[in-house]
């Protein structure tokens, strides 16, 4: 078999960190601005390089992009304090270990598990360290929201990371993003990649569809089904 990059996003895919990111950057543009942060349209499916953008943008601040660099060092600074808040509050939506460990168990044929997700690498971290996510994710072999305000871009980086670490070319469907917004599988399709769309964020099964995902899920429950769809084979 030859080998495969998977890579998961994190928000709404594998967790529900029910908004302790936000809260990381309200805490952050108050330090730099003194003064209330102005909400973003969206995150889901977005890098923190292209929030941040908006964010400031929003905010009136001259030349935003070249305050990203800083904002993003002092939240990867007050990423840890939020440890315990994921403790409490976030949660592993189901099925989501269950078929981290049963593809894990495939590491044997060839398989790499790691992220490709719009948060910088200190706050994936706090939110999938507490919960336990991380064991069998190299994390070294993924892509990170601070490298590129473009998601498809973090294709083009995971796949170089992954290639440094397993000396293998990661090209074309050998690489498999799993996510749940149509960022995620227009990221995968304009890199070549395998679309994995999973309706448990705010985008329907039928939203993804439309996006051109290979396979869609409406979750993670049946491991089974995961692992057929990520592999491109029959689950029966």
């Amino acid at each position: 078999m030859r080998r495969l990059l998977v890579l998961w996003d994190v928000d709404h895919t594998l967790i529900d960190s029910n908004g302790v990111g936000r809260e990381l950057y309200e805490t952050v543009f108050v330090e730099m601005f003194g003064r209330d942060m102005p909400q973003p349209t969206s995150m889901a499916g977005r890098t923190d390089r292209a929030i941040v953008v908006e964010v400031l943008t929003l905010a009136g601040v001259d030349d935003p992009r070249q305050h990203v660099d800083a904002f993003h060092r002092l939240m990867a600074a007050h990423a840890p304090e939020l440890t315990g808040r994921v403790a409490e509050r976030a949660r592993i939506l189901p099925g989501a270990a269950e078929a981290i460990a049963a593809l894990a168990r495939l590491e044997g044929c060839g398989m790499v598990q790691s992220l490709l997700t719009g948060n910088i690498r200190p706050l994936a971290e706090v939110k999938l360290g507490p919960l336990g996510l991380t064991e069998h994710l190299d994390l070294d072999a993924g892509a990170y929201g601070s490298t590129h305000e473009i998601r498809a871009e973090l294709v083009h980086r995971a796949r170089r990371n992954a290639s440094r670490v397993y000396g293998t070319d990661f090209g074309g469907e050998a690489t498999v993003i799993v996510g749940d917004t149509p960022f995620d599988v227009e990221a995968a399709l304009a890199t070549g990649a395998r679309a994995i769309g999973v309706a448990t964020g705010a985008s329907t099964v039928s939203e993804l569809t439309a996006a051109g995902a290979h396979a869609v899920l409406a979750d993670l429950a049946d491991t089974d089904l995961v692992v057929a769809a990520i592999l491109g084979t029959d689950p029966g």
